[in-house]
């Protein structure tokens, strides 16, 4: 019997037919602006010798007034087409089949050549659009129509026309961006003209027998979106153009509603995909927090859609659906959706990668090949730095043992899994412990290693985290103050108004941590959706509720106090600290910054600010949570220093800059390859 049997069956599209219902979506990786093409060529073919049954590749420009951003990667020379080939034939080898996604970014297109259907300014990008004219809609359809027809000569499997999201042909179909009152404007049936006129032409361009994905925006969660009968009336249309898929997009880059990082339910949208089906023919593909066997095929069997589309999960393990079919689906290394390594990095114009398998994007330059000579290895950490050097060093051939004080793996992670939204932590960690068991890895928990026990051994790597650092509060050892780990081990009972103090990555999880009782919104669709005042699109515009964000009355009244005189969270996520802000505000957490920490007593944290320590006033808390940062815990390399042994040390022993968990696996998993 096929353990997934939906996931796993075969798509006959007529002309071609898809291995399996996993598509690899898309994702701007920043690879092909490299020019790197043996490097771009390996990210993608391993994904297809993971068994997945179409690749999307990131956005390609059509032309320069369309690309994201000036020197960003485009289809418009036969340069462009050679290089693509290169790709294409390594995919093809590899046994996959890939489709090139199309991306006309419009007025999300950062420079000043950006056209739209109006000359209304995105919120998200500092320069205002040109109106485009009937001469320059004409030039956007052949320059589309011309990329599609580069793409088939490339050798790519298809196109995806990427119609959502905000981008260029999704700011055409409603009125927030479209302000025309010619063909193009006006009337629904005029707004989605060029959607239609582009894939009409398209499909002329390319022949019967090339796969064409359109990208439609289900619920667009901005003010004046689409409703879901002009959602339906736009597929139906989509599939009479010409189009062989459709697939889901989820919310504007520009809304204020968060539609994949980790706090938004799993499967969270595939509801809007499902109330699509059977109202057109073609297949369906839904989207949107879909990163595990189990959930595809939930979302499958339930009628959801025809198809699922993982993008990140496929950075975490390119090999997810193999492992699926092989039986293996414990193996597969989950997508947190943490955003810290992908969209984070794409956003900051870096490499993207993924924190959970730093080798993504990356796999021409970190290999993990056996290792010549097999050593004795003592790991003494079980956090994710010890974690990731200890299952690298075992895949290469060593003998490993990892120790630890503690009585279970995880180290910080066992903490941040206690905070609501950060559920997926728990699957993190079981991962880490069926990969310990995977590699028959030697485990001594409860275990205080001495320099002593490591003697012996060829290579000891200490990656022993950090310890809270010492804020010196007069006051401090009142016993109404805590530590973070205090109250994210379960060992402190706030009362009813708490005092955090320190607003870092660590003090917005113990805040929301603070506000929250019972179930997690993040485990609760419903509850989710009424938080974030997501609505159907059936009933509301643009699936927006009217009344707003609704979230659930906080448990307790949090201050957030920082030294720093800047806004709150500055430094969080690029693409997620918005969410942590927006969470918190919504849950009436105050922001107090500038101070300097006087004394703590009985009436609460006292307080003044400013360099000259003026305007003295007291926070009352019942409870005060210490998370003002961290020091490395080097204990135990100094004492083998001192033996005269030589340790490699990683993570936060390292360096304590926050609790960073990308940092501390890249160097684990980069030490662990040389070793």
């Amino acid at each position: 019997m096929i353990a997934y049997p939906n996931m796993l069956a075969p798509l006959d599209l007529g002309f071609t037919t898809l291995k399996n219902r996993v598509l690899m979506g898309s994702m701007h990786t920043g690879l092909e602006e490299t020019k790197d093409w043996n490097r771009i060529a390996e990210f993608y073919a391993e994904r297809a010798r993971g068994e997945v049954a179409l690749i999307v590749t990131g956005g390609i420009g059509p032309n320069l007034e369309g690309s994201v951003l000036p020197g960003a990667a485009m289809m418009t020379t036969d340069e462009d087409v050679a290089n693509h080939k290169v790709v294409t034939d390594r995919v093809h080898e590899a046994g996959g089949k890939i489709a090139m996604q199309i991306l006309h970014a419009g007025r999300y297109a950062y420079g000043p050549m950006c056209v739209a259907p109006s000359p209304i300014k995105s919120p998200i990008s500092p320069f205002p659009p040109n109106e485009l004219d009937e001469d320059g809609i004409e030039k956007q359809i052949a320059d589309i129509a011309s990329c599609a027809a580069r793409a088939r000569e490339a050798g790519y499997d298809g196109i995806e026309i990427m119609g959502s999201e905000g981008y260029f042909l999704n700011q055409f179909l409603v009125t927030h961006t479209n302000k025309r009152e010619d063909r193009w404007g006006g009337s629904y049936e005029n707004r989605m003209r060029l959607p239609m006129e582009v894939i009409k032409r398209v499909r002329g361009a390319v022949g019967d027998d090339f796969i064409i994905i359109y990208r439609l925006s289900m619920i667009d969660l901005v003010p004046n979106g689409s409703t879901h009968e002009e959602v339906v009336e736009l597929a139906k249309e989509v599939e009479k153009a010409g189009a062989t898929i459709i697939n889901t997009g989820i919310g504007w880059h520009e809304a204020r509603v968060p539609t994949i990082a980790t706090s938004v339910p799993r499967a969270a949208f595939a509801w809007v995909t499902k109330k699509l089906m059977g109202q057109v023919s073609i297949p369906v593909i839904t989207s949107n927090r879909i990163n595990t066997p189990e959930v595809a095929e939930e979302v499958l069997s339930t009628g959801c859609a025809d198809m699922v589309s993982m993008a990140r999960p496929m950075l975490a393990d390119a090999h997810f659906v193999k492992k699926a079919m092989d039986g293996k689906s414990k193996e597969i290394a989950p997508c947190i959706a943490c955003n810290q390594a992908c969209l984070d990095h794409t956003f900051s114009g870096k490499i993207s990668s993924c924190l959970v398998n730093p080798r993504a994007c990356h796999e021409t330059e970190l290999a993990i090949t056996p290792a010549d000579i097999k050593k004795k290895i003592a790991v003494v950490g079980a956090g994710p730095a010890g974690l990731s050097t200890a299952i690298t060093c075992a895949q290469r051939g060593h003998s490993v043992t990892i120790f630890d004080r503690a009585g279970e793996i995880g180290g910080q992670l066992n903490m941040a899994k206690q905070v609501p939204g950060k559920e997926e932590f728990w699957g993190f960690v079981d991962w880490y412990r069926t990969m310990l068991d995977t590699h028959q890895i030697a485990q001594r928990l409860n275990t205080n290693v001495t320099a002593v026990d490591l003697e012996g051994y060829d290579e000891v790597i200490v990656a022993t985290g950090v310890l809270p650092r010492d804020p010196e509060i007069p006051g401090q050892d009142a016993i109404h103050v805590h530590s973070y780990i205090d109250l994210l081990r379960g060992d402190a009972k706030p009362g009813e108004k708490v005092a955090v103090i320190g607003a870092g990555g660590i003090g917005f999880d113990v805040s929301e941590y603070l506000v929250h009782e019972g179930e997690s919104p993040t485990e609760n669709l419903p509850e989710w959706m009424a938080e974030w005042g997501v609505a159907d699109p059936a009933e509301h515009r643009g699936g927006l509720a009217p009344e707003g964000p609704n979230p659930e009355t906080p448990s307790r009244q949090v201050t957030l106090i920082q030294r720093k005189a800047e806004k709150h969270g500055k430094r969080l996520g690029k693409t997620t600290g918005w969410i942590h802000r927006a969470s918190l505000k919504m849950k009436d957490v105050e922001f107090v910054g500038g101070v300097n920490y006087e004394r703590i007593d009985s009436d609460g944290l006292h307080v003044s600010f400013g360099e000259a320590r003026e305007n003295p006033k007291v926070i009352p808390a019942d409870d005060i949570i210490l998370c003002a940062g961290q020091v490395p815990e080097r204990s135990l390399a100094d004492a083998l220093e001192a033996k005269g042994i030589t340790p490699h040390v990683i993570g936060g022993a390292d360096v304590a800059a926050e609790l960073d968990a990308k940092r501390a696996i890249d160097q684990g998993t980069r030490l662990a390859a040389t070793l």
